[in-house]
């Protein structure tokens, strides 16, 4: 099985470097990271670089397509390029999935009309507009399509896609093998549960 992970300028990270922890583990696998120019593409805070070696036309047939979300994500909206080769991978993928804002970019493209979906909480009501379904769900699976909310949701995502490709006791013994047994300091982790002043503030600093 190949798998295409999507990275362009100022992604996040943990977008993309937590699912490919997951499915890099999956028997057989094959990830190839991918981005319009082959070369080094940095991070949002600009202190990690991932050295890009396959350009998106370089990868036609991924079996699993993946992109991840970032502040970057916007300057690929308008990418017809992205886009393009994003509608032909999805004819033949198995599995098309994203990450955090990773989705507006699936939606974008026309991939989730009449879909349910989710992406970060600060930007799921910008989903709707491009036919999609929002949900806040944690994990979203609708068809062959696979999306997850914020960030750290792209880990129970690929968790999630394990089990429904390799079966669930392989999902299990890789989630043992990296320890994956949240037990946050806060209960911080969503608009419903952060304190009203963090939100604001969150929003103020990112808006």
């Amino acid at each position: 099985m190949q798998i295409a992970i999507v990275v362009y300028p100022r992604f996040t990270a943990l977008d993309v470097l937590g699912p490919y922890e997951v499915l890099g583990r999956l028997p057989d696998t094959e990830v190839v990271f991918v981005a319009e120019h082959a070369g080094p593409v940095g991070n949002d805070l600009g202190s990690l670089t991932i050295d890009v070696g396959a350009t998106i036309s370089d990868v036609p047939t991924p079996d699993l397509v993946l992109v991840g979300g970032g502040p970057g994500q916007a300057e690929q909206m308008a990418n017809d390029t992205l886009h393009s080769w994003l509608r032909t991978v999805d004819l033949t993928s198995t599995w098309t999935a994203s990450v955090c804002t990773g989705s507006l970019l699936l939606a974008a493209a026309g991939l989730l009309k009449g879909r349910r979906a989710t992406t970060h909480w600060a930007a799921l009501d910008n989903l709707a507009g491009f036919g999609a379904v929002p949900t806040t769900e944690r994990v979203v699976i609708d068809g062959h399509y696979a999306t997850g909310a914020g960030v750290s949701a792209g880990i129970d995502m690929a968790l999630t896609l394990a089990g429904l490709i390799a079966g669930d006791e392989v999902a299990q013994t890789i989630q043992l093998l990296v320890e994956y047994a949240p037990q946050p300091p806060y209960d911080a982790g969503s608009p419903a549960t952060a304190p009203a002043t963090v939100v604001e503030e969150l929003l103020r600093a990112h808006g």
